[in-house]
């Protein structure tokens, strides 16, 4: 018999056993007729029944433990494909490609027919699956909450250089991953009115009659620790309504009509950020999230009771909640009303226990982003909840009345309540005010958060304020995406870094070694021939690998200036159709990202960058020193191929708008040099690798902040820099738009006549100006190699597990918990 903790690992024979019978008893096909899609699902069961023991096992710890355990709560889960993934984490990479090439399938053929997720956008949702895949490889207890859409965002297409959105129908042919948990179902109200009435203990108790119940029904995915036997639980919560359609109008003949409601219920999880641009949108968005709170609140407080029955002072000792931005603000709310309303628990108890399970992670400097609904709006759909906020308020302001008497603009200020512009409900004054800690995700984003969003909160309680840097997880971001340059940093450091990145600062010894330099510019090399093959097939663009490959990928947003870079674009342009033979170093630029469906400007840069590769790369007089590609539906299968094939990453967010960033933490985990404004994490890796290994550029957050306030002409910037000018004026005409002035005429006047609010030609000069220092670093490969490779060395502290470890300390004052479970650990040899 195995030790304990060691079981006997599953061997490719019986792997192969489990294949052939998912294909037969799931599928019900015979492995000669099964298709490429039979066999990913089938090796995703097979996989699963895997993570599945490894579930009874971490939850059989959890309860041994009686451990208290954090509940995630975000809208956005950008997990990625999986498969790979969870072969890795489970150490059966080699045993399914052994078992699946026994029976003449390619295990890689099959992973590369998974498709992606569609539960999340940016960098918001893939840092919360980069956390549950940390929280699950520390054996920290987790639970994740999200929603699962059908649609998710969007799938992106072009058409004439303009984004198109399609339906993403991630769902088509079922997710072999998700275990539908309807034994745990749970129902949501909205609406309706409420009544005071007077309890058997003689005090006086809301009771809310919703007009309208919905149900949550849970979807659990498993996410799987790396190195240990323990999950983390994805459980995302799909609409449904209680009755399945209205039998009697059914059988009057109004078919449509008797399936409506169903309808409109399951089209709360239809779509990840449904346009508030319109009424109807805003009351859309407002019921994700309070449907996303409103389960989570209801799973934690069930699975407690069914625990610990009514021992609510407990509650906080067993339980953490953390909203992930301001999106599920309403948990706060909705706890509040659990204890107060179903609990008995007294105002000042049910409160005390709200704020110390509550954190709150801030991940943005806008104020649009902060979201305010309208007082109106939701007294109409959670009555009993504008009663909650309105009392909360009152107390809170009280208290500060107490301590800074007299001053009613404070109070202004500072209260739940905005009475400026239509009353408003402030979610982020409620998160605060309804949470212990409140974190910034960045050592710049914290301070400017208290400086400028919040100063009035951090000057009451300074103690609540933390700051806590994002983190990624190098397990997908460079031991799965760029196995063979992670196989090289294996070589020389030996296994374990990946679960402890720090190691990674042994690699910097062997920057200057010419041989390790050869070794990981030849990856380099092969990783950008790869991405060369993709923007050949997905562009029609190709793309020399010798070239620099200078890459923007990430969400289409002003602020984070893919103007700026396609502005540069147009500059090399111009400067090689005015001296063709003036040398340049060869590069290829690489844009990626979706803008949201209403915002105009995102989708004219859209079309501007796809105007200029059309016309750049479609110029023989180029031959092809310059191209450029702008790839469709970015997502994170892309990510893994574009990331470890970067040699420049692009990070030119207007400084002091970025809260943090993780694309710039996987790009320069690959080996990218960053050339960037300080903003965001770009200061701590700035930090981390050296000034030499940086091309910072521009304004700092606080020089922009003072042009901005002491009146910005960006004509006066143009005029003073021809260059520039001649740019903005090839915008003006439509120069890359077949001369069409008028078709980009909003964005020409978003710079030029509306004050370029994200300065993007206040920074032009400095921006080309770093990117000359780029080019003649690029053009002595020895450094370029060696600063790569202290780049890649320098990375250590921005591990997601550090971030995570960071939370369990200071918000959630969380223990691991040691979970064995069958096949946890494998014997030498059985993983890769």
């Amino acid at each position: 018999m195995p030790a304990l903790g060691r079981p006997a690992p599953l061997t490719p024979d019986r792997f192969r056993q489990r294949f052939v019978h998912y294909l037969r008893y799931i599928r019900g096909v015979e492995l000669d007729a099964a298709t490429r899609a039979d066999h990913l699902a089938a090796l995703q069961l097979a996989v699963r029944e895997t993570l599945i023991d490894r579930l009874a096992a971490t939850e059989a710890a959890w309860r041994e433990r009686d451990a208290k355990v954090v509940h995630y709560l975000s809208m956005e889960y950008l997990v990625g494909r999986l498969v790979r993934n969870n072969l890795a984490a489970t150490s059966l990479t080699a045993t399914a490609r052994q078992a699946l090439a026994a029976v003449g399938v390619d295990l890689d053929a099959v992973v590369d027919e998974e498709r992606d997720p569609g539960l999340g956008n940016g960098g918001l949702g893939r840092l919360a699956a980069c956390f549950l895949d940390s929280l699950a490889t520390l054996e920290l207890p987790a639970y994740g909450y999200g929603l699962r859409y059908d649609y998710g965002i969007f799938r992106q297409e072009l058409a004439d250089g303009w984004q198109r959105e399609r339906p993403d129908e991630w769902l088509e042919g079922g997710y072999a991953w998700e275990i539908p948990r309807p034994d745990l179902t749970v129902e949501v109200g909205l609406g309706g009115s409420t009544e005071w009435v007077r309890g058997r203990d003689g005090r006086q108790r809301s009771v809310w009659h919703p007009a309208h119940r919905l149900l949550g029904v849970p979807h659990d995915v498993l996410v799987a620790g790396h190195g240990t036997g323990a999950v983390a639980i994805l459980r995302l919560f799909k609409a449904d309504a209680p009755d399945e359609f209205d039998f009697e109008i059914f059988s009057r003949g109004d078919f449509l009509r008797a399936v409506a409601s169903r309808e409109n219920v399951e089209a709360v999880t239809k779509v990840l950020y449904p346009s508030d641009a319109v009424e109807a949108g805003r009351v859309l968005r407002l019921t994700q999230e309070y449907f996303l709170a409103a389960c989570a609140v209801r799973d934690v407080v069930e699975r407690f009771r069914r625990e610990h029955g009514d021992d609510w002072p407990r509650f906080a000792e067993r339980v953490a909640f953390q909203l992930n931005d301001t999106h599920p603000s309403l948990t706060i709310a909705e706890l509040l009303r659990v204890l107060l309303d179903e609990a008995g628990l007294p105002w000042d108890e049910a409160f005390v226990t709200t704020r110390a399970v509550c954190g709150y992670t801030n991940h943005t400097l806008r104020p649009e982003a902060l979201e305010a609904w309208p007082v109106a709006l939701l007294e109409h759909m959670l009555p009993r909840h504008a009663q909650i906020l309105y009392d909360l308020n009152l107390r809170f302001l009280e208290s500060v009345s107490e301590s800074h008497p007299g001053d009613l603009e404070l109070l202004r200020r500072v209260s739940l309540v905005d009475e400026n512009n239509g009353k408003a409900f402030r979610m982020a004054h409620l998160a605060v005010v309804g949470s212990h800690r409140v974190n910034g995700v960045a050592a710049l984003h914290t301070e400017l958060l208290k400086r400028q969003v919040l100063p009035d909160f951090a000057a009451i309680w300074p103690e609540r304020f933390v700051s806590i840097t994002n983190g990624i997880t190098p397990r997908r971001w460079l031991a799965e995406c760029n196995p063979v340059l992670a196989a090289a940093i294996t070589a020389r450091l030996g296994d374990g870094w990946t679960t402890d990145l720090e190691r990674l600062s042994e690699l910097a010894r062997f920057a200057d070694d010419p041989g390790f330099q050869d070794a990981f510019l030849a990856i380099k090399r092969d990783n950008k021939r790869a991405l060369a093959a993709l923007l050949q097939r997905v562009c029609g663009v190709g793309a020399d690998p010798d070239s620099l490959f200078d890459v923007h990928v990430k969400r289409m947003h002003e602020y984070k200036r893919q103007l700026l870079k396609v502005l540069h674009v147009v500059a090399l342009y111009r400067r090689i159709k005015a001296d063709p033979r003036r040398g340049v170093v060869p590069r290829t630029v690489v844009f990626g990202g979706k803008a949201a469906p209403a915002y105009h400007l995102a989708k004219q840069v859209i079309r501007l960058i796809n105007g200029v590769a059309s016309v750049v790369n479609g110029d023989p007089g180029v031959e092809g020193r310059l191209r450029v590609a702008f790839v469709p539906d970015y997502r994170v299968s892309l990510a893994e191929v574009i990331i470890p094939a970067a040699d420049l990453s692009e990070q030119i967010s207007t400084a002091g708008t970025e809260a943090s960033g993780t694309g710039n933490m996987k790009l320069a985990l690959n080996g990218a040099l960053t050339i960037g404004t300080l903003d965001g994490a770009n200061i701590e890796i700035r930090e981390a690798v050296g000034e030499e290994s940086f091309f910072s550029f521009g304004l700092d957050a606080g020089q922009a902040e003072a042009l901005l306030a002491q009146g910005y002409d960006p004509r006066a910037v143009t005029a003073a820099d021809p260059e520039l000018a001649a740019v903005v004026d090839d915008l003006r005409r439509g120069v890359f738009v077949g001369g069409d002035g008028a078709m980009l005429r909003d964005l020409w006047a978003a710079l030029m006549e509306h004050g370029d609010r994200f300065l993007v030609l206040a920074d032009f000069r400095a921006y080309v100006d770093a990117q000359a220092r780029v080019e003649a670093l690029f053009a002595d490969r020895r450094a370029w190699a060696a600063a790569a490779i202290r780049n890649v060395a320098a990375m250590g502290r921005f591990s997601a597990d550090r971030a995570v470890l960071e939370y369990a300390r200071e918000v959630w004052d969380l223990e691991p918990v040691p979970v064995r479970a069958a096949g946890w650990r494998a014997r030498a040899g059985e993983s890769g």
